[in-house]
């Protein structure tokens, strides 16, 4: 399964299917690398951030261990989980489900400013890595600046420079989604975003039932 999809996202990779306005494997080491996209989408923070936190509405399939996005589901609260339901049926749920995947683990959640998860996405939960995805929200006049940065490191027998640009696309891809729910990315460089406070509070936490 790891290396099906390690070839399924190399493979878009290669396609350079984002539409973000930066974006890039910012640095690489024998032990991890980082990638980074920012672009500014055209709805508000509080917009932005309910379509976010909902990854069925844009998080693709093809990168899911069921072949099926509407299986993901997020509670955006501290210890909350980025998972995916393996059911037999549509109307099962997380406690009637075959099985279930986490993808992520969040670790630290701000509404409608900041979600930081925790996970080795993709082929990568099979290896001893450890992975840190930041989701930052800046407003910019009606639109909203979205920076998504991922950390990877660890021990990998993947080659770290083909994951890194691997990863990179996925990454990339998932942004572009997320801002295609509002129309495309406005392609201006966006202004910096500002880091949030390390004080901020989590918001709350939808369903896990739902999926």
């Amino acid at each position: 399964m790891a290396k099906l999809l390690f070839r399924a996202i190399l493979a878009m990779a290669a396609l350079g299917g984002t539409a973000t306005a930066r974006a890039e494997v910012t640095n690489t080491a024998d032990n991890g690398f980082t990638v980074q996209h920012q672009t500014v989408i055209a709805g508000d923070a509080e917009a932005v951030w309910k379509a976010m936190i909902a990854p069925s509405r844009y998080w693709n399939g093809d990168h899911s261990w069921t072949g099926d996005a509407g299986n993901f589901y997020l509670v955006p609260q501290a210890g909350g989980c980025f998972c995916e339901l393996i059911r037999t049926t549509s109307a099962d749920n997380i406690k009637s489900s075959e099985g279930s995947v986490q993808h992520m683990r969040v670790i630290y959640a701000h509404n409608n400013r900041m979600l930081r998860m925790s996970g080795a996405l993709g082929p990568l939960q099979s290896e001893a890595v450890t992975g840190t995805l930041t989701m930052q929200l800046q407003p910019q006049g009606q639109s909203t600046v979205v920076r998504f940065t991922y950390k990877v490191g660890g021990y990998m027998e993947f080659p770290v420079d083909q994951m890194a640009t691997a990863v990179d696309g996925v990454i990339g891809e998932q942004l572009a989604r997320l801002s295609a729910l509002f129309g495309e990315g406005q392609g201006d460089e966006p202004a910096a975003a500002e880091k949030p406070s390390e004080s901020d509070e989590s918001g709350g936490a939808p369903d896990p039932d739902q999926g």
